[in-house]
């Protein structure tokens, strides 16, 4: 094991925000842990350990302890925990079944002289109340242990572990009930006449509902997966190899990387690869969100998960199982679903001591209706306690976050945007300014060569072929059109030695006996060499929004080099609409000032900051900052990958290098800018979906705690009953769950 580590924990029994929060609490105290993040909605804990003797298998024993039973997850499998959710919502859709049965004639014998003003005068007359209540005594017995049981059994194990939880009130309550109704069966002279009433119904009718609300909710996650599972359905489960045999279908699992897969039209492709013979149509629009199929030639990438349109296609495996693109792509999904958002921690501080509030909260509620209550004292007494410990549950809360956070990844994955890290959620919503590198970025990253002109004396076919050997070295898209405008020509590449990269200024190295060096006029000015005789010309072309750098050849300027990359189209709408939701936008880059202020005036941004080395992106990234703004950035370049990290949100261009999307929070998996304007735009979204969820979940317990109490009984005659608070209780999580699963209705291009 490494010295830092990210272990998951599967867990069980976790009903509500205070069991999360114990779960947190005890891994947390573990020497060695350096983050926790619980999440209610997956049933999960990510554990960050940065010790290399820390077993996983001891973080879920001290869980399982604790009553939450723990195992570690060594290799996630979705469709298993998927699995899981449907499983237990069809154990408790048999309990509440049971427990509705059970409780029917409960509720009939108890309350049908509500509705039958002669119903209880029947019974009396025909079976007798005390039979009456001996019926209920039994059926409600059954309820609770039987379909109820689990609320004791982890109920009463928190309450002595002194770490009570949802469980803990609705036991308390329900027994509550159930003891004062059998008190009042079987031993009638303790219980003073005017008090003599039974609440068995009560009992029972909490269970059912509850036991309703926890069938509905465990539905209700299912959901919540759905992106997850569409993703997973895009891999296909055999592909057709070929063998000296001919063509046969096998598994994926047995694909290895240099395999020959044939793709025939409307198959989906299995694995990464390359295409190698055909021609045809590829369907990308799942991974990157593009909604036009893209062109495939041999020697052109193919992705596992996209479909193929007309024409076949030989492919050449690249990658397989947990390497693939898709794989990395769930892998991300799952890692910001299990996230724990800033927002939380508040959420966090006010769970801790909610069970044990609402506990002393409705003692005090019982102990007052028995002192300064009207008669029969004890009914009032245990009605207003019992309604308060289960109006009080604290579900909503422990799903307020986790739930929208698992949409809202998911859906966005959809639209080609992933999110790689949960938290980026909230602070992209909050960010203030957008800085944008250039190149690859707002531009196309094609750049072609404009302008090659040369010094007096010097030949420009023998310029162009030295300095395209020399820069055949190099990675950057500007050297690219070099090589390619000599390819053009037809020159001949020479090998060229002892090359060096100058970051952010050029590159040098001997080419044919000659020493060349490349790169902007500031280089130029370091080693000493004059570029005044092109300045004119420089300067238009850089007004023109032209790249603009030099060549030297043994120690004189021999060259003036210009290339042209074209702003991507829609960066100018990006640039817009961004400006519209009133976020800042400016532009870091290394090119001349001139070229940059030139491409800011055609897509609309007003601040920028040129000439910048790679190493000093950070610095101009702290100057926009300002005092306490939120900063993101937007590269696709190895040397963007600091400004990525340094940035309180980096969003990286999926078409970029893995060194940048590796640094970043937040991936386009297209070079589609409006993916940017979708990021902010679900961002905000989920965060207003947040904001939401907890309003009702805290605003309810607000409202709904001092009406149970007994509040408005002094001036309007209303006490709620338990049976009622056990339905709004319900309908609270369901609310939630409800509300966050409106965020599956994200559009595909969010304006």
């Amino acid at each position: 094991m490494s010295a830092s580590h990210t272990i998951k924990l599967s867990i069980d029994k976790m009903s509500c925000a205070s069991c999360v929060g114990r779960v947190d609490k005890i891994l947390s105290a573990v020497s060695g842990v350096e983050r926790v993040a619980v999440n209610l909605a997956t049933e999960e804990a990510t554990v960050d350990i940065a010790s290399a003797h820390l077993a996983p298998e001891f973080l879920a024993q001290e869980v399982t302890r604790a009553g939450y039973p723990a195992q570690v997850i060594n290799e996630r499998d979705y469709e298993d925990s998927q699995a899981k959710h449907s499983d237990r919502a069809h154990v408790l859709a048999r309990r509440t079944l049971l427990a509705a049965v059970l409780a029917l004639p409960v509720v009939v014998l108890e309350m049908g002289g509500h509705i039958v003003p002669t119903f209880h005068q029947f019974i009396a007359q025909t079976i007798g109340v005390q039979f009456s209540w001996a019926v209920q005594a039994v059926l409600t017995t059954a309820i609770l242990f039987g379909p109820g049981r689990s609320f004791y059994a982890l109920g009463i194990s928190a309450l002595l572990k002194r770490a009570p939880d949802m469980n803990s009130l609705v036991a308390i309550g329900t027994a509550a009930a159930y003891l004062f109704s059998l008190c009042v069966l079987l031993f009638p002279d303790v219980v003073p006449a005017q008090s003599q009433a039974v609440y068995f119904e009560a009992a029972a009718v909490i269970v059912v509902f509850i036991l309703l609300g926890r069938w509905l909710e465990a539905r209700a996650k299912g959901h919540t997966g759905a992106a997850i599972r569409s993703l997973l359905d895009l891999q296909p489960k055999t592909a057709n190899l070929e063998t000296a045999e001919g063509v046969i279908s096998v598994d994926i699992e047995t694909l290895s990387v240099g395999d020959i897969v044939l793709l025939k039209p409307g198959e989906r492709v299995a694995v990464d690869a390359v295409v190698t013979e055909g021609r045809g149509h590829i369907d990308e629009s799942m991974i990157t969100g593009e909604p036009l199929p893209v062109e495939k030639v041999p020697g052109d990438l193919v992705t596992g998960g996209t479909v193929n349109g007309q024409g076949s296609l030989k492919l050449k495996v690249r990658q397989t199982g947990a390497d693939t693109v898709l794989a990395s792509i769930i892998r991300m999904v799952q890692e910001a679903q299990g996230a724990k958002l800033p927002i939380q921690t508040l959420v966090d501080r006010i769970t801790h001591w909610f069970v044990p509030g609402v506990l002393v909260i409705a003692t005090l509620t019982a102990f007052l209706w028995g002192i300064l209550g009207p008669e029969p004292v004890a009914s009032h007494a245990l009605v207003a306690g019992v309604a308060v410990l289960i109006i009080a549950c604290p579900c909503a809360m422990g799903l307020a976050t986790p739930t929208s956070i698992m949409v809202a990844t998911g859906r966005a994955a959809e639209m080609g945007v992933l999110f790689r890290k949960g938290d980026a959620l909230q602070s992209l919503a909050e960010v203030d300014l957008i800085a944008f590198d250039k190149t690859g970025t707002l531009t196309v990253g094609q750049p072609e060569l404009s302008e090659l002109t040369v010094s007096e004396g010097y030949d420009r076919t023998k310029v162009l072929r030295l300095i395209a050997s020399l820069e055949a070295r190099a990675e950057h898209p500007v050297a690219k059109a070099i090589v390619d405008a000599a390819t053009q020509q037809g020159l001949e590449l020479a090998p060229s030695r002892y090359v060096t990269a100058l970051s952010g200024m050029g590159i040098e190295g001997v080419v044919s006996g000659q020493f060349v060096l490349i790169g902007s006029d500031r280089l130029m000015k370091d080693r000493g060499l004059e570029t005044t005789a092109f300045q004119n010309q420089a300067d238009a072309l850089s007004e023109r929004g032209h790249t603009v750098f030099f060549a030297a050849i043994d120690d004189e300027v021999a060259a003036m080099i210009s290339v042209s990359d074209q702003i991507k189209p829609d960066a100018e709408r990006l640039i817009s609409g961004l400006v519209s939701q009133g976020i800042e936008v400016a532009m870091i880059t290394g090119d001349r000032k001139a070229t940059a202020e030139t491409v800011c005036r055609q897509i609309g941004i007003d601040k920028v900051v040129a000439e910048v080395l790679p190493n000093q992106k950070v610095d101009a990234l702290t100057q926009l900052r300002g005092a306490d703004a939120k900063i993101a950035f937007v590269g696709d370049g190895i040397n963007d990958a600091p400004a990525l990290a340094y940035a309180d949100v980096g969003i990286a261009i999926g078409t970029g290098t893995d060194i940048a999307i590796e640094a970043a929070d937040v991936v386009l998996m297209s070079g589609n800018l409006q993916g940017i304007t979708s990021a902010v735009s679900a961002a905000k979204m989920t965060m207003r979906n947040i904001r939401q969820n907890l309003f009702w979940a805290f605003g309810y317990n607000v409202a709904l705690i001092p009406v149970a109490a007994g509040a408005l009984y002094s001036g309007f005659g209303i006490l709620l009953s338990p049976q009622l608070a056990a339905g709004a209780m319900a309908l609270s999580s369901l609310f939630v769950l409800a509300n966050a699963l409106r965020l599956r209705r994200m559009n595909r291009r969010i304006a």
